[in-house]
Order: C-alpha cells, then sequence, then structure tokens
C-alpha cells in the first residue's frame, strides 16, 4: 500500500514579507548563499541600499569567483518596465557585470527582453531573472525556492567551456581548468561552495558565511600555491582590528590547524591574510596539478573547520 502524500500548495509571499525593502531584502542577506546556490555563483554582499543617482539598489554584491560587482533587486510584485530601466541604470552607474532580477512573478515580455539582453554580442554583462516561490506541503512552513527563469548563455559548465575553446589557450587555459575540477570536487563532495563555472585566472575565493572574509586559493608568485583566509571588510582599520583578534589567538590556532600560518598583515594594503603555501605552479605536470589539486581542497577544509565560527563576530555590517 502507498503511503498517504501530502498536498503541495504554492503561498503569497505577502503572508511572510510584508514589505520588500524592511522584510525582503534583510531576510536576503542573511540568507543570500540560497540564492547563490540557484545561480550557481558564490556571492557575498557588499552593501543594501546602494545609491545610484536618485534611485537606490536592493542589493550591492560580489562574485567572489571572478571579483565582479553584483546588483540585485528585488520585487514582491509581478515585475514591470520601471524595475528593468531601474536594473540597466543601477548596472550602468556601478559598473556591474552580472544583474539579478528577482520577483514572484516574471511576465513574459521581460523575461524576453532579459534572454535580448543576453543574445548582445558586445555585452559584458550577464542578466538573471529569478521568481521566488514560497511552498507549503499539508501544514507545514512554507520553503523559499529561487526558480531561475533567464539566464546568460554561458550559464551552464558545458556552455562556458565549449564558448571559451578557441577564445582560451596556454597557460589560462589550464588555470580555468584546475579550478574548475576544484570547485566541482568541493561543490559535490563537500558542500563547500555554490560556484560552479572555473574561470581563467590564477586565484579563486569562497565565501566565509561571514562578509568581509574569503577563503581562497591561488597561485602565488615564485611558484607557489597559497591557501588563506582573506580579510577585507572594505576598511583597513576593521581589518586591522580583525587580523589582531585572531593573532591573540594564534597558538591555538595553528595547534588545531595542525601546521604553522603566515600572519601576513600585509603592509601598504588595505587588507590582511592568514595562509600556508606549498610549491607548485600551473606548469607542472597533469599528475602533480592533481596532487595540487588535493592540497588545496585539503587546506580550503581545513581552513573552513578553524575559522568557521572565529570569523562570524569580526564581520563587516552590510546594512544601509
Amino acid at each position: 500500500m502507498i503511503s498517504p502524500l501530502g498536498r503541495l500548495q504554492r503561498v503569497d509571499p505577502r503572508t511572510v514579507w510584508n514589505h520588500e525593502a524592511h522584510d525582503f531584502s534583510p531576510w536576503l542577506v542573511e540568507n543570500i548563499d540560497m540564492l547563490s546556490e540557484a545561480l550557481g555563483i558564490e556571492l557575498e554582499v557588499l552593501q543594501r541600499e546602494a545609491e545610484v543617482g536618485d534611485f537606490s539598489l536592493d542589493i550591492l554584491a560580489r562574485d567572489l569567483g571572478s571579483d565582479r560587482k553584483v546588483v540585485i533587486e528585488n520585487q514582491l510584485e509581478a515585475t514591470d518596465h520601471s524595475h528593468l530601466g531601474q536594473l540597466i541604470t543601477y548596472a550602468a552607474g556601478l559598473d556591474a557585470s552580472v544583474v539579478v532580477w528577482i520577483s514572484r512573478e516574471f511576465r513574459e515580455e521581460h523575461r524576453q527582453a532579459l534572454d535580448w539582453l543576453n543574445r548582445g554580442d558586445d555585452s559584458t554583462t550577464e542578466f538573471f531573472g529569478v521568481v521566488t516561490e514560497l511552498i507549503q506541503i499539508d501544514d507545514s512552513k512554507p520553503a523559499v525556492n529561487f526558480r531561475v527563469v533567464a539566464w546568460p548563455n554561458n550559464w551552464s559548465r558545458e556552455a562556458k567551456r565549449e564558448r571559451n575553446v578557441d577564445a582560451i589557450s596556454g597557460r589560462r587555459s589550464r588555470y580555468q581548468e584546475f579550478f574548475q575540477q576544484l570547485i566541482d570536487e568541493l561543490r559535490e563532495n563537500h558542500r563547500f561552495t555554490n560556484a560552479k563555472v572555473g574561470r581563467p585566472q590564477n586565484w579563486y575565493s569562497f565565501a566565509t558565511g561571514t562578509s568581509g572574509f574569503t577563503y581562497g586559493m591561488s597561485f602565488a608568485q615564485s611558484r607557489q600555491l597559497r591557501s588563506e583566509v582573506y580579510i577585507d571588510t572594505g576598511d583597513g582599520a576593521q581589518n586591522t582590528a580583525a587580523f589582531e583578534t585572531l593573532q591573540a589567538s594564534k597558538d591555538a590556532i595553528q595547534k588545531e590547524f595542525g601546521e604553522p600560518l603566515h600572519w601576513e598583515a600585509l603592509e601598504g594594503k588595505r587588507a590582511c591574510r592568514i595562509a600556508c603555501y606549498a610549491s607548485g605552479s600551473i606548469e607542472d605536470s597533469e599528475e602533480q596539478l592533481e596532487e595540487h589539486r588535493k592540497w588545496g581542497i585539503a587546506h580550503l577544509l581545513r581552513f573552513r573547520q578553524v575559522f568557521a565560527a572565529r570569523l562570524p563576530p569580526l564581520g563587516s555590517d552590510t546594512s544601509p
């Protein structure tokens, strides 16, 4: 006999969030990882209510994997022409490379408009349309589902690789392949990241869950690999204070980490870092690159284990 099944039903978002700016935007800031998972992009919130001329953007974020600016605009109603124009204004005013339009209902003409913008041959900006759904089974608590209804042509990993096969060669291609495999394993086997697309660059950053702090893996200069916690809240004094707070527990942290760490105040720069190094280059053999990936993954996981609980009290404030 088949067990009784529940009845799936949709819930009006207004029953949970009465106001876009006062209720939904603060909730999204606190749960930005849910949007990151839907988009396959590691997002870090930089600012709420960012001013652009006479307008105010709901959320300004950053794509940690490429350091691109991301503008996010929310609606608890159906999409409209006014918000479409505002999104383009925000992208231009903030020099953003990713635009995310979130609404409870996407009108077909607006979805088609985003598709048209994504088809632009010379466009370097990617446009996403996302529907916010609240779903409930019988009398359960409502659950949020972000459903992507418009996306750039290169959104999927396979499409990204195919598009770049002729444009990227040599060292940059090797970087892309190295980090593609690294983030795939971190995402699929360790739930470490929501990122899906490796890029042709010698570094990749990952969200820690605390604004102003990232985990990172890179090929540094002088044939070195580097894994790190990178501190940049946007304020030099706050960075230094956070760094010194962590450094005060240096012995305990290094004992828990299992090896000495490099504590780098980065004189002359705003940011600070706590890092470990190993020998390695992207020009090494495939067997060596596989060992480099294993080293990077092991150390990133160890950084998360040691620092996850220590970072939240030090984080920056993203409130307006």
